[in-house]
């Protein structure tokens, strides 16, 4: 693809579409570039400027045939995302130009909306690439699987792996303020002295250089009340030996599964369920759409507080898709991983 036609400017709608079936990791050959024409809307619908872009997990999951909780990406057709903009042209009653927007709009420049699935939201309250972190998706699911599906109690302890990404950082510091003793399980020296020294979690377990099984006995003494999985696989299974008396387990992810080229790992310590009649069970944000607005006012107030507070992983440039999305995997990403594209079009 040649530098010219990815610095294309506002008149042209730049497009990354899945072209294969990623087998593990996606690689340059499954995704295909495209620049069209800026479309016009039509009646009842409205056309968003897409400013910022959310990399998520799950996307991976999305790019394969099989049955999920949403239809997988089509062969050709623009890679689903998240994102947030302003509207620039409307020919629907509840969307005027100049709003600010949150939907799913996918990976390009502009997108057509008939209003479905799509909030305004204002720059005033937050900066704009925060209801693609703490005032969005992450922040939602967070909030709903800690309190909804966790139940923590005041002083219960509660471990939430991928500690210092866009989802665990909120749910450690959503048990923080419900009372409970947190501890994260992160990657790296940097990202574990982050979530203790910023964020206030009482102690992390570093799993790339120690061994989790003792980490978590030692910082564990009164076992795990509650545990939020964002990883699956081995961290999983080490929790799972780990758990007080009726524990709850929330399925949140599993992203060391997601680029398996065979069958993923299931937990095989999962009898520990019976011994410590623990409840395992899982969730999608979705789910809670209707109660969306009693998230955002509540989190919101804790972020006027002080007490809720996140961190963002920007990346600008269109042309920076494929590689950025492969940091979420690797757990390169910082915090929630966002690519920044209106600024780079001209």
């Amino acid at each position: 693809m040649s530098s010219a036609a990815l610095s294309a400017g506002p008149s042209a709608n730049r497009q990354w579409r899945l072209a294969a079936r990623p087998k593990g990791l996606p690689v340059a050959t499954d995704w295909a570039f495209r620049t069209e024409p800026v479309p016009e809307p039509g009646e009842g619908q409205f056309l968003v400027r897409v400013m910022y872009i959310s990399l998520d997990p799950a996307m991976r999951g999305w790019m394969n045939d099989a049955r999920s909780y949403v239809p997988p990406v089509g062969i050709g057709e623009v890679m689903r995302a998240g994102g947030v903009g302003r509207v620039v042209a409307s020919r629907h009653p509840d969307f005027a130009v100049g709003n600010h927007v949150s939907g799913v709009f996918g990976v390009q420049d502009y997108a057509l909306s008939d209003g479905r699935g799509v909030v305004r939201v204002s720059a005033e309250t937050a900066p704009l690439p925060k209801y693609l972190s703490m005032l969005g998706m992450p922040g939602m699911t967070a909030y709903f699987g800690l309190l909804d599906i966790g139940r923590p109690v005041e002083g219960e302890t509660v471990v939430v792996s991928a500690a210092a990404g866009a989802v665990g950082q909120v749910v450690g510091q959503i048990a923080k303020i419900r009372g409970c003793r947190v501890v994260g399980i992160a990657g790296g020296e940097e990202k574990c002295r982050f979530i203790v020294d910023d964020l206030g979690f009482d102690a992390a377990v570093d799993y790339k250089n120690e061994d989790v099984r003792a980490a978590l006995r030692e910082r564990c003494p009164d076992r795990v009340n509650v545990y939020f999985d964002n990883v699956g696989g081995e961290i999983l299974d080490t929790v799972l030996t780990r758990l007080a008396r009726h524990a709850r387990i929330v399925i949140c992810g599993s992203i060391s599964q997601y680029n398996n080229e065979g069958p993923a790992r299931g937990p095989a310590n999962y009898m520990a369920l019976l011994v410590d009649r623990a409840r395992m069970e899982g969730f999608l944000v979705f789910d809670y759409a209707k109660r969306y607005p009693e998230a955002a006012k509540e989190m919101a107030g804790w972020m006027a507080e002080g007490r809720l507070k996140s961190v963002e992983d920007m990346v600008t440039g269109m042309e920076q898709f494929p590689a950025t999305l492969l940091r979420l995997y690797s757990g390169a990403n910082f915090g929630k991983l966002i690519l920044s594209v209106a600024g780079d079009a001209g």
